[in-house]
């Protein structure tokens, strides 16, 4: 058995995190994500508090996942339980719409508009604004442990908290009303479950856009790994254009023997200025979100030694090697549209349209009904068959609807409810719906005696001017016959 080495001698299999301290830089790219973090945190945290005139007798919230009636609102989209296929369409799309973005630029959605990124954009703004800049970051985190250090990292940290709190705070608003719930939640007399909500969301907050920040990305996110098999050489990414940037030399260098290097002065503000760290330099990696913050860096140092910009730059993989035989790429425009993102673009549309059809073409009012099974049926004193049936009138609309149930089928045969006397059975019984609610309806039916086992309809009629119904078939059980 050989032995081991000693532990002075073993390599570890693991890195320590190296602490990154990204330098603040301006462009085009990092006025894009200053609009993105803006408009993205502007609909999280004000959304639940738009109102939505639904009428006297629904919630007015623009937005809300009603959980205990169990609804979905969307300003004047309303989903019922039985209507989640909408849901899944929306999550359909938002899936495909990743892959879009994917095929067409890259890791977009992980450079500018991931939750991980936007909040983590918005903790390093808290950094400089604390700490300084780059260079006084990486001072203060070298300084030992005193009353100054102790200080800021005490205001930081607790600006930290106020924000995750916030986005937990923000987070129940969309389960109940917003206003409501902030005065039972500061009250004290909101439920347990909203302050554990806000809870587990402050803590899981400050600690991932905090302290981990890249490591979420790189390590822990599957995003990224479905990405890099998503990509190919007509998808755009960020690109650092080697043959024009080595090799690598000082201005100096450039001056004294001109063509001898590259335009690439190896100032690593490229390397600065990421968010995590990775040196583009080095080529795509898992590492690189596709901020563009690097884009920026460089075509201000470019613009400062008078060299022209785009040494790095958005670019596919097939305009790079067009331009290193040296000829003109393509306008990004067309480097846009190619067979997948166009494939992606159709079905991710196709779907938008089926929702939207089946959207405009649901019915507002419904009925279903369950047969009681045991026992199937009663044979009354008079000598005539009795059924029970639960049946459920629902009304999607906001306000309340005089209903219609009769019986198609089954000769012979009247119902009555639990609220109707036995001697008013009739044929067709009328009932008024609350908005937006389900009524039930405790149902007997009975025909006379001979009539076997079949099956006959409930139909459901509204009796407002808008009208509309539906029916459901159900069994009626007897002695004798097969229902056939």
């Amino acid at each position: 058995m050989l032995n081991p080495k000693p532990n002075s001698q073993q390599s570890s299999l693991y890195e320590k995190r190296k602490a990154v301290f990204p330098k603040a830089v301006n462009g085009r790219f990092r006025r894009f994500k200053w609009l993105v973090m803006l408009v993205t945190l502007g609909i999280y945290y004000g959304t639940p508090w738009l109102r939505w005139d639904r009428g006297p007798y629904v919630p007015n919230q623009a937005v809300l996942i009603d959980l205990a009636h169990r609804r979905f609102y969307m300003f004047g989209i309303e989903i019922w339980p039985q209507e989640f296929y909408f849901v899944a369409g929306l999550l359909i799309m938002a899936g495909i719409g990743l892959f879009l973005v994917t095929s067409a630029v890259g890791r977009a959605w992980c450079g500018y508009a991931c939750p991980q990124t936007v909040w983590t954009d918005l903790f390093q703004h808290v950094d400089r604004l604390v700490d300084g800049d780059r260079n006084a970051q990486l001072r203060l985190q070298a300084a030992p442990w005193g009353p100054g250090k102790i200080g800021k990292r005490a205001i930081k940290w607790l600006i930290y908290l106020q924000i995750a709190f916030w986005t937990g705070g923000a987070w129940i608003m969309y389960f109940a009303d917003a206003p409501t719930l902030t005065r039972s939640f500061w009250s004290g007399t909101a439920d347990p479950i909203a302050y554990a909500t806000v809870a587990v969301l402050t803590a899981t907050t400050f600690i991932f856009g905090g302290f981990m920040r890249e490591q979420v990305c790189i390590y822990m996110c599957p995003w990224p790994r479905i990405q890099t098999a998503m990509l190919d050489e007509k998808s755009l990414i960020v690109t650092y254009k080697d043959w024009r940037g080595e090799p690598r030399g000082s201005v100096k260098q450039a001056e004294k023997t001109p063509g001898a290097v590259g335009d690439c002065i190896d100032c690593n503000q490229c390397v600065n200025s990421c968010p995590t760290g990775y040196d583009i330099r080095n080529g795509p990696d898992i590492a690189c979100i596709t901020c563009a913050l690097c884009i920026d860096a460089c075509d201000n140092v470019m613009a400062q030694i008078g060299r022209p910009r785009g040494l790095i730059d958005y670019a596919t993989l097939e305009d790079c090697a067009v331009e290193r035989a040296g000829g003109a790429p393509r306008p990004i425009i067309k480097a846009l549209f190619h067979t997948r993102t166009l494939v992606y673009l159709g079905v991710w549309s196709a779907l938008g349209l089926g929702l939207l059809f089946a959207l405009g073409a649901r019915k507002h009012i419904g009925i279903a009904v369950q047969k009681d099974r045991n026992p199937p049926y009663m044979r009354m004193s008079s000598g005539e068959i009795r059924n029970a049936y639960t049946v459920k009138l629902r009304n999607m609309e906001a306000r309340p609807r005089l209903m219609e149930v009769s019986i198609d089928g089954l000769p012979g045969g009247r119902m009555w409810t639990d609220e109707t006397a036995r001697d008013s059975a009739a044929r067709a019984l009328r009932s008024t719906v609350a908005a937006d609610r389900v009524e039930p309806l405790r149902v007997y039916v009975i025909a006379p005696d001979g009539t076997g086992a079949q099956h006959f309809t409930f139909k459901l009629r509204a009796l407002d001017q808008e009208g509309g119904g539906g029916s459901t078939d159900v069994r009626f059980d007897a002695p004798g016959g097969d229902g056939q």
